[in-house]
């Protein structure tokens, strides 16, 4: 190996030494795209996806439909700010793509959300149910989920280039920056981060006005949908068995903080 190619492969390993950060657990996160990268890719892919899906008439605009999404989804983002002031500067948003196939959701970093209406078609979610998928989705935006995801494919990229440096394959160091261009949305989350987001998630919610035992019920109906074909969620969030017992749990340690009689303002979206 060649001085020029050991200063290159010290750099990328002291770079990914010193990408580290803290969740809002306390969990140590690989942070080598900042949050304000990965909330500029996504609403670059956010308008994107959403100018093709109104052009493709896949935009839901039933009004019963929307206020509902719009009132759920406005309670715990009022709430998610209340947790990250800092984010009442973000673009929150949210829509309902017209698939009765698709049983999804997601939130991208920076607020921009979206549900199928595949999952309120087949789930049948109550309004408590509908909460706890908006609220998971939101804390993966709130803990930087999407920026951990984004590292963690560059820590790929930078590793497998390393390795083409240092053996002079230029090929293999291609392939390892083509890496990084995945679409995060689509990726599995990893367990730490859904654990996260189960434990962020049912506490927005519970905070919200939602009654946080819908988790485990919602879980359950999940795995009941077509178990032979998993819906779209359960193939991005990895769901160990115990899962919706664990839920449980964290509703029952949740069920002193929940007042459905409150009152809970709603934000409103621009």
């Amino acid at each position: 190996m060649s001085d020029s190619q050991r200063y290159i492969v010290l750099s990328l390993v002291t770079l990914l030494m010193t990408g580290c950060a803290t969740s809002p657990t306390g969990r140590h996160q690989l942070m080598l795209v900042s949050e304000r990268s990965s909330i500029v890719s996504s609403k670059q892919a956010y308008l994107s996806t959403v100018r093709e899906l109104d052009d493709a008439g896949k935009i839901e605009q039933d009004p019963v439909i929307n206020r509902r999404i719009d009132t759920i989804t406005g309670r715990l983002i009022t709430e998610a700010i209340t947790l990250r002031p800092e984010t009442a500067n973000w673009e929150w948003s949210v829509v309902v793509i017209d698939d009765p196939k698709m049983v999804n959701a997601w939130c991208m970093a920076g607020g921009r959300m979206a549900i199928y209406t595949g999952l309120l078609l087949k789930i049948e979610p109550t309004d408590d149910e509908l909460a706890q998928v908006m609220a998971h989705e939101i804390s993966h935006a709130l803990a930087k989920h999407t920026a951990e995801k984004m590292s963690v494919q560059m820590a790929t990229a930078i590793g497998v280039a390393a390795i083409g440096i240092a053996s002079d394959n230029t090929a293999v160091a291609l392939t390892g920056a083509a890496l990084t261009a995945m679409l995060v949305v689509t990726l599995p989350n990893s367990r730490a981060a859904e654990k996260e987001a189960d434990t962020m998630g049912i506490r927005l919610a519970t905070l919200a006005g939602y009654d946080p035992r819908a988790a485990a019920s919602l879980w359950q109906k999940m795995g009941d949908v077509n178990k032979s074909d998993p819906p779209q969620f359960l193939s991005t969030h990895p769901s160990p068995g115990n899962r919706q017992q664990r839920l449980a749990n964290l509703a029952t340690q949740m069920l002193p903080l929940y007042e459905p009689d409150a009152y809970h303002p709603v934000y409103q979206m621009h």
